[in-house]
């Protein structure tokens, strides 16, 4: 195998995963980070065993489930009674049918983890204040080129610059953006706030009409995580850190089950959180002779199927593998690509179908659709049952 010098754009969770990847297997990795210093917002974040394979292959099996939960099941319940209508297992169940574990965990800890470990690999591996604003490439390599004037030279670079990627914009254009009419809304409630056992310790989804919430448990156990879904004609900024006020988020779920009027009534009154989300379809190409993308900028998704993160992982090893393969890297970018888009791209569409199908209008829609398809089965089929460390390579 060829050791490359490798450009990455982009600390977040993706591009510090793939810097621990490819050093991990002897090449020189560079990250460069337009933010001042590094601290992961957000809440919850869902780790299936399709992307613990490729974590575990880091080392980092065991610090991820000291850090999270193991739900013991995915549960999906009407918004008003809480009439439980589907569930299948995980926990023990998910291991035993995928050979790794499901586990929630908060999006920090997540990050602090794969930070940790690609410091630990070299301790100069991220950059900060440095914002990517382009690229060039020849013959030779490719230098990528920063907001303050400067360069840096190397052999390909990965854009993992998110969903306004600097990198993306070069090599496929402007890609639309469209408004789904839904904005998310964001709290965490310490479980010391909350009546005991008011939460089972499973995945709940409570489905409604025009809107679904989810509640989980991270660090420990010791917060709840809630995400509610609500559809608005407001469209405010695409960002998590927005904050909106208290009352509009109770107002939001008026009429709602106890459990989320109770979760809603336990939240810091400051620290709510709504943005907007929107659909981004995908793109038939992500690379050049010596570029490509990963994570959300490449295949950016709506959060209706809870494989954002996993699917950024998941382009990680499998660009690891596509370098061992081939020592081209153009035949090694064009692999890498080749043996993701149609599974990336079906995630990003059955994301967004889940919107369809959890913001139904009436109690017997939801039943009737419910009733039609086992969700449970469809993802053990094809969404929870792929290795990124061990699927075959063409």
């Amino acid at each position: 195998m060829t050791q490359r010098k490798i450009l990455i754009a982009g600390a977040g969770l993706g591009g510090l995963a793939a810097a621990s990847f490819l050093m991990q297997d002897g090449h020189a990795v560079e990250v460069y980070e337009q933010a001042e210093q590094l601290e992961e917002i957000g809440a919850g974040i869902q780790i299936s065993a399709n992307a613990m394979h490729a974590l575990r292959h880091l080392g980092l099996e065991a610090a991820i489930r000291q850090a999270g939960v193991r739900p013991g099941a995915y549960v999906f319940r009407l918004h008003d009674t809480g009439e439980e209508i589907q569930r299948f297992a995980l926990s023990d169940e998910h291991e035993r049918l995928h050979g790794a574990p499901y586990t929630q965990l908060h999006r920090a800890d997540f990050h602090g983890i794969l930070l940790d470990k690609a410091r630990a690999l070299d301790p100069g591996v991220v950059r900060l204040n440095k914002r990517v604003t382009g690229f060039t490439e020849d013959a030779e390599g490719v230098t990528l080129a920063f907001a303050d004037g400067s360069s840096a030279r190397g052999d390909l670079i990965v854009g993992a610059d998110g969903l306004k990627s600097a990198v993306r914009r070069q090599i496929a254009g402007e890609v639309p953006a469209n408004y789904t009419g839904d904005a998310a809304w964001r709290i965490t409630v310490p479980v010391e706030r909350l009546p005991p056992g008011l939460v089972e310790p499973v995945m709940s989804v409570f489905l409604g009409p025009g809107g679904h919430a989810v509640c989980y448990y991270v660090r420990g156990g010791a917060v709840l995580n809630f995400v509610g879904i609500v559809e608005t004609d407001e469209i405010s900024d695409e960002s998590w850190t927005v904050k909106m006020p208290w009352e509009r988020l109770k107002a939001d779920y008026r009429g709602w089950h106890p459990i989320i009027q109770t979760v809603i009534d336990a939240a810091d009154r400051d620290q709510c959180y709504r943005w907007s989300l929107h659909n981004r379809l995908p793109i038939p190409n992500w690379s050049t002779a010596r570029a490509t993308l990963l994570g959300d900028a490449a295949h950016a998704t709506l959060p209706y199927l809870a494989q954002g993160a996993v699917m950024a992982i998941e382009d990680g090893a499998v660009l690891m593998r596509a370098l061992r393969q081939e020592a081209d890297i153009a035949a090694a970018l064009r692999l890498y690509q080749r043996n993701r888009i149609e599974r990336t791209s079906r995630i990003v569409l059955q994301s967004s179908e889940n919107r369809r199908r959890f913001h139904l209008r009436t109690e017997a829609a939801i039943r009737a659709e419910f009733a039609r398809a086992n969700e449970g089965a469809d993802r053990n089929n094809w969404l929870y049952s792929y290795n990124p460390m061990t699927v075959p390579l063409s």
